[in-house]
């Protein structure tokens, strides 16, 4: 199968700062995306650190004889131990921390990692199913049946994580296997977007576009045109 893809970030309508990051391999064998947080230099700096350990994690390791769950569970322990450094070097920045999503192409079997709220879509036939659950405190309500989907859209507490990178605490990481068809088109991407654009539109957009540059503009663009009250970041693969 062949591999199409493209990342697109905007700080949105109100924020001054993007906290948000994202990585591409150039090669299409693993995407992230991070959602920083805690203040403009921390936000962005966990966000960064995440990115760029994640990445460099896999990069050193991709041919060694560990297994794909291992390999993406040690980068993601990698990039937390990364931001816990800074913290301890950059005393102002000690609440910093981020979530992140990964996708990995490796031997036979994709598989993708989160933690926070940042998401992970799969488009297949024209239905949009979401793939990871989010790592918050409404969501965990919601499970329970305490709290219904239209109260946590709007509920004061939607933001509030139950897991992130950059704490002490990090124990387990929810990495599952991905089923990837032909055909199918996969969306990460952080808050910013599912705030500001229902799922219903979401798919609406991944359906009708004919690239992911495409799909990833409208998706942007959409986000803005409903507020854009936060950062705003995609990544956009598709499998033709």
């Amino acid at each position: 199968m062949k591999r199409r893809f493209t990342g697109l970030t905007d700080t949105g309508c109100l924020r001054s700062v993007n906290q948000d990051d994202f990585y591409i391999d150039p090669d299409g064998r693993f995407f992230i995306v991070a959602d920083g947080m805690g203040g403009h230099a921390g936000g962005q700096e966990a966000s960064q650190i995440a990115t760029r350990q994640i990445q460099g994690y896999l990069n050193e390791h991709w041919e060694s004889g560990m297994n794909s769950k291992q390999l993406l569970e040690k980068a993601i322990f990698d990039a937390n131990q990364g931001i816990l450094k800074d913290q301890e070097i950059h005393p102002e920045r000690a609440d910093m921390g981020t979530t992140v999503v990964v996708v990995l192409f490796r031997d036979t079997q994709p598989l993708c990692a989160h933690i926070g709220d940042s998401r992970i879509y799969r488009l297949r036939d024209h239905t949009l199913q979401q793939v990871t659950e989010d790592q918050t405190w409404v969501a965990r309500a919601m499970k329970m049946g305490d709290l219904s989907a239209e109260a946590a859209r709007v509920h004061p507490w939607r933001h509030v994580l139950s897991q992130c990178l950059g704490r002490k605490d990090l124990q387990k990481i929810d990495i599952q296997p991905l089923d990837v068809q032909e055909g199918d088109r996969l969306l990460l991407c952080s808050d910013g977007l599912t705030e500001e654009v229902p799922d219903p539109d979401i798919e609406i957009i991944l359906g009708q576009s004919k690239t992911c540059e495409e799909a990833a503009q409208s998706l942007i663009d959409n986000a803005k045109d409903n507020g854009g009250s936060d950062n705003i970041t995609v990544v956009i693969v598709m499998q033709d």
